[in-house]
């Protein structure tokens, strides 16, 4: 333990100089830097005019192999005698930035940061132009932190696995199930992430231009912050039963890992130009991920990557200690290194590699290989520049943390992410000069640490759910009916009921929080925690008029019982809304803006439990009563299907264009492939040129409502041929559109029928099914007829 400074003896001169650096620290400038002249600027690699690649072999030629292997952990050594400092890998910055990689500190000139809502709700917008804006937004304050010498400039986010069942806890961080959705959300996030090409600081960030994100050679040269696609890949089971992440051995066929858990990686790194991939704790079909070298090769060779794998952090030393798939832990570096993982997140290659070398177990060249990648990342993002204060993006500072604008981004998301999931007779929304009181029930009703979900920093002004109902109706009385969110006792419930009794109308807080669902930690069950629907119960028999019932947590919840009784009027999602919910919430029931969000994730019954959480198989098998899993292709019931979403307003829909016929120019030497049931499919590989087939479907976004609003609209196709394994449905475009109250919106997509309507056969081969589609909008359908 430390001593306390008045105890140490210290000469004056050296007292002064600690207490003037403790006070530049907490001015928050960066006071140690590589390339600090007049003594260390001179070196090849801190010549900016050179190219990037010659930088960091320089790097590479001047470090002796112990400086070499200090370099392969997220906490990389400094070099003193090339004046390089210290060097933390791991930032978060999942929904902003967070404390739970060592990399970022509030403990500075900046405080807190904005807490914006959780992925699964801001996904729900299915909104691209804000997910652009979000990921704009945290990038500028990661690039504010780094410069006030508070973050570093590496941030591993974002969660791009499919929430591929409900009961997983880390499902809140992701953009849902679907690949599409994740595929789309990982290219939007990380491009503009990583790219702020053209950024002005006071222009507005919605004002981002297209050609600016997809700029390919800004994007791959300099990075104003990289980001990192994770957990590559099959991984979402936590804790379940006697199977935990770390061991868990997913066994996927090359059918499920072509059109489900592979797509959002590929487009990770090959439109979204990923500087970082890591590879996830779990074995993939024996081996450990980390140790994948027939798929890191692909990623390198055939998507293009020129960024840094991470491990998972102690992801390299479970493959000998809990996996036992290594026979020392020299091998496991070995296994880990030649396959093509650069850093280790942990200690165990600084443990290690030295005596993998003198064993020959790992040579020289793949540490070399390794610290190309990392240096050359470093050099992309400026590291070996100078002072970050003269750089670009020096001017950022606190000011630009926790802004107002960012505040208002954060209060879009969470509105737009909202989804309304019932409202029976117009209970909703609520009249305020026609109410004298409301009463707030359950245990999350004025908590704000439950409104940030996993991987949430400190907020900068968090507003609860009995906040934001004050804000509008200052006479709300508040009761917490259980003492937590897992609501074990009933001991709060008479209060509650007298409340609610005595209120205008009620609002009740129930669901989830992180500890239901969080990482290292699934679910067990689908149903309201403890003695949540019991609590649901007493209030609405209580309530003088019908129960609002509101829901948080990311993963989905059977709650069958309150969309069937009529004593409970309207349900909302809310997931978890960021340090901005109980304004988003009290907007929403007074209808300061129009719900229009929509469930990015199925939501299944109670009865979903009975199937085996480490079943990874996504097709159903009706031989052993599996149901299979999303959207896609699950054939069971469900509570609300993906894409469920209520407004104040009733929409309707109309195909006005869409073509008929689609006749595809197959450049490949092969025919058609004969299909293994009744229909013919195209085989589509790097031979199959139809990228300018894409087809445009226009159609009209009719408001029958008296409220304006802007809600998500989703076009669906299926085919009407039989191939084994074809998706019930396939969501091939996606549009948030706004349409005035009244009124109608004509909008257009562009469907590429090889990218959105294809899928991939039992070989794992991506396949288009020729013949008959159908293209589906709401409850309106239109055929189109597909030809090679």
């Amino acid at each position: 333990m430390a001593q306390p400074l008045c105890r140490i003896k210290r000469r004056p001169v050296l007292l002064l100089l600690l207490l003037l650096t403790a006070v530049l620290h907490a001015a928050g400038a960066h006071q140690n830097y590589p390339c600090k002249p007049p003594y260390f600027n001179s070196f090849p690699f801190c010549n900016s005019s050179l190219p990037i690649a010659d930088r960091a072999r320089s790097i590479i030629s001047l470090l002796s192999l112990q400086e070499k292997i200090q370099q392969l952990s997220n906490t990389a050594a400094a070099v003193p005698r090339l004046g390089i400092p210290p060097y933390e890998w791991w930032s978060e910055s999942l929904h902003g930035l967070a404390g739970n990689g060592p990399g970022v500190r509030f403990n500075g000139t900046i405080p807190a940061a904005t807490v914006f809502p959780q992925v699964i709700l801001s996904a729900s917008s299915f909104n691209r132009t804000l997910w652009r804006a979000l990921a704009r937004a945290i990038s500028v304050e990661a690039r504010a932190m780094y410069n006030a010498d508070q973050a570093g400039l590496t941030f591993w986010a974002p969660n791009i696995n499919i929430f591929r069942d409900p009961r997983w806890g880390r499902g809140q961080e992701t953009p849902g199930e679907d690949p599409m959705i994740a595929s789309t959300y990982a290219v939007d996030y990380v491009s503009t992430f990583q790219s702020q090409s053209g950024w002005n600081p006071n222009s507005s960030f919605f004002g981002a231009k297209k050609r600016d994100l997809a700029d390919s050679d800004s994007r791959r040269s300099s990075m104003m912050v990289s980001a990192c696609c994770k957990h590559h890949t099959a991984y979402d089971l936590e804790k379940w039963r006697n199977f935990t992440r770390y061991t868990f051995d997913a066994q996927v066929s090359a059918q499920d890992m072509e059109d489900t858990f592979q797509p959002p990686f590929k487009s990770c790194i090959k439109e979204g130009g990923a500087s970082c991939l890591m590879c996830s704790y779990n074995k993939i079909n024996g081996i450990p991920s980390c140790a994948r070298g027939d798929l890191l090769k692909e990623i390198k060779q055939q998507w293009g990557f020129d960024g840094y794998v991470t491990s998972d952090c102690d992801a390299v030393a479970i493959i000998f200690e809990d996996q036992m798939y290594a026979s020392s832990p020299e091998d496991a570096v070995a296994d880990v290194l030649k396959a093509g993982m650069d850093i280790n997140c942990g200690t165990y290659l600084l443990r290690h590699t030295e005596s993998a070398v003198k064993l020959g177990k790992v040579r020289e060249e793949d540490i070399d290989r390794a610290l190309f990648n990392l240096f050359s990342v470093l050099v992309r993002l400026g590291l070996f520049d100078g002072d970050p204060a003269k750089q670009q993006y020096g001017e950022l500072s606190s000011d630009h943390v926790c802004s107002k604008e960012h505040r208002d981004l954060a209060l879009e998301a969470a509105r737009q992410g909202l989804v309304l999931l019932k409202n029976d007779g117009g209970v909703l929304p609520l009249t305020r000069s026609s109410l004298a009181s409301i009463a707030l029930v359950g245990p999350a009703g004025n908590r704000s640490e439950v409104l940030g979900g996993g991987y949430s920093g400190v907020p900068c002004d968090a507003k609860t759910f009995l906040d934001g109902l004050r804000d509008f109706l200052p006479s709300t009385v508040f009761a917490p009916g259980c003492p937590n969110t897992s609501c074990l006792s009933a001991d709060g419930f008479e209060e509650a009921a007298l409340v609610a009794g005595a209120a205008d109308v009620t609002v009740l807080i129930a669901g989830l929080n992180l500890t239901e669902e969080t990482e290292d930690h699934d679910r067990v069950s689908l149903l309201l925690p403890g003695k949540q629907e019991e609590l649901v119960g007493a209030i609405a028999s209580s309530s003088k008029k019908a129960l609002i019932l509101v829901l948080t947590g990311g993963g989905p919840v059977d709650i069958s019982f309150a969309k069937d009784d009529p004593r409970i009027g309207a349900i909302i999602w809310i997931g978890y809304p960021g340090e901005v919910g109980g304004q988003v919430l009290a907007e929403a029931l007074f209808g300061d803006f129009n719900p229009g969000g929509q469930l990015q994730v199925t939501w299944y019954p109670e009865s979903f439990t009975d199937v085996p959480m480490n079943d990874m198989n996504m097709r159903p098998d009706p031989s052993r009563g599996y149901p299979g899993r999303t959207h896609r292709f699950y054939t069971g019931e469900v509570v609300y299907e993906y894409g469920y979403g209520l407004s104040y307003s009733a929409y309707a829909y109309k195909f006005l264009s869409a073509p008929s016929i689609i006749r595809l120019r197959n450049s490949s030497s092969e025919p058609p492939c004969e299909g293994d049931d009744e229909a013919d499919y195209l085989r589509i590989d790097d031979r199959t040129r139809c990228e300018d087939l894409g087809f445009r479907v226009r159609f009209l976004v009719m408001n029958n409502g008296d409220m304006a609003g802007s809600h998500a609209v989703l076009l669906f196709s299926r085919s009407v041929a039989s191939i084994s394994g074809s998706p019930k449905r396939q969501l091939i475009g996606f549009e948030r559109v706004f349409t005035a109250a009244h009124g109608a919106t004509e909008v257009e997509m562009l469907v590429n029928p090889c990218k959105h309507m294809s899928a991939a056969n039992e070989k794992g081969e991506r396949i288009l099914v020729l013949g008959a589609h159908v293209l589906m909008l709401g409850g309106e359908e239109h055929e189109l007829l597909i030809f090679a």
